[in-house]
């Protein structure tokens, strides 16, 4: 049974409670890029005997309707791959993904009523190292602030920061190298602890399964997860988490990262001014938690509906923050409207967020800098007074 923050144990929710808040948690990770594809019939063998056996075979093994299409494009897919010309090493990179990515999600899959956020640093580094002291410092706090924390499992910063966070509130997604790649102490041997193949599988399961991201200085890898999540946000491939840079008092690795970034980036126009409001750099730990705990002080997701941007709040904004909204993000409006409303029609496959109320861009400008800016300032403009705030799964209200 799984404690939530007050002492709650998840075990005695009814399997309907479970669903709901789990589904809470664990949204779309693309913000509506997931729903918005396009539903392709699965029966293109073009064998209606092979067609009905299929179709027969999910239905007598598939309980769930609303996933049995997928699942029979998966088995159509091995098919048609097993006619393909496809080489043996393909069809293995295949099978094992799409096992390794199977076990990701059944470990992850009890703990979707829990916010979490992944901590990245040098498995070089001593534990007592400044840095390292930092990152288990922070995940300390994170953790008696109700969150989980997923590393990369291995010693150096990861092993500091799941060493605060704690076994029972840590994950660690680790990866096979050809040497010896060891899990630390603290999560090996645990449930919770993936080991993964493939470095695409195992990004995918950070970036999917983060409320937030928060990096120390580290090698190649670190600054591979850093630029993979601030190019998904900035693209929009993946939704907007808190990213944040913590270095120790007088490090200057992220001072000279960014500015690199300004430098060679910014200035010659490779990236935009409000790219940098994708992440935050800072010495304070504590400045750290605030800036991944603050993000969801009211705001709460967000996803596309055709063109229109829709975000989902903890609380209602007041008419007169709505205003303000309009007059200061007049660039992200362009000719469209914004308006409070409740849950939109399209947004009927995510039943458990019906009850959040949403504010709803039209037609806005795409820049998701300044979607960044916008979720900021929602976090601090005044809510209706008479709006109740809605009940958070997360501190443990229920």
């Amino acid at each position: 049974m799984i404690p939530l923050p007050n002492g709650f144990l998840w075990g005695r929710f009814s399997s309907e409670l479970k669903k709901i808040f789990s589904e809470t948690f664990m949204q779309d990770f693309t913000a509506g890029g997931i729903h918005a594809l396009p539903q392709r019939s699965s029966r293109l063998l073009g064998d209606a005997g092979m067609d009905d056996r299929i179709r027969s075979m999910v239905r007598d093994w598939v309980d769930d309707e609303s996933v049995r299409s997928m699942v029979e494009g998966i088995i159509i897919t091995a098919l048609k791959l097993g006619r393909e010309r496809v080489t043996v090493a393909d069809m293995k990179l295949l099978n094992r993904s799409l096992r390794e990515l199977r076990h990701a999600m059944r470990v992850f899959a009890d703990y979707r009523h829990v916010r979490k956020v992944s901590v990245f640093g040098s498995a070089r580094t001593s534990y007592d190292h400044p840095e390292s002291v930092a990152a288990e410092d922070f995940s300390r706090r994170m953790a008696s602030a109700g969150y989980m924390v997923i590393t990369g499992g291995g010693d150096g910063i990861m092993g500091a920061a799941q060493k605060g966070a704690g076994r029972e509130r840590s994950f660690g997604l680790n990866i096979r190298l050809p040497f010896e790649q060891r899990a630390n102490a603290t999560i090996d041997g645990d449930e919770k602890l993936v080991n993964f193949n493939y470095f695409f599988t195992r990004k995918l399961n950070f970036v999917k399964e983060s409320h937030g991201v928060v990096l120390f200085p580290g090698g190649f890898g670190t600054m591979d997860e850093a630029f993979e999540v601030l190019t998904l946000m900035q693209t929009g491939k993946a939704r907007i988490v808190p990213v944040v840079m913590v270095d120790v008092e007088g490090g200057s690795y992220w001072d000279v990262w960014s500015g690199f970034l300004r430098d060679q980036l910014l200035r010659k126009g490779l990236i935009s001014p409000e790219d940098f409001s994708l992440f935050k750099v800072t010495r304070d730990v504590e400045e750290a938690v605030r800036e991944v705990d603050g993000f969801y002080r009211n705001y709460w997701s967000y996803r596309w509906v055709g063109p229109q941007l829709v975000i989902r709040m903890r609380r209602r904004l007041a008419e007169l923050s709505v205003q303000r909204i309009r007059d200061e993000f007049d660039d992200l409006v362009g000719g469209g409207r914004v308006e409070l409303a409740a849950a939109l029609p399209e947004e009927a496959n995510e039943p458990e967020l019906a009850r959040l109320p949403r504010l709803v861009f039209s037609r806005p400008r795409i820049n998701f800098g300044r979607i960044r800016q916008l979720i900021d300032r929602i976090n601090v403009l005044e809510c209706d007074a008479n709006h109740h705030e809605t009940s958070h799964p997360h501190e443990g209200r229920v």
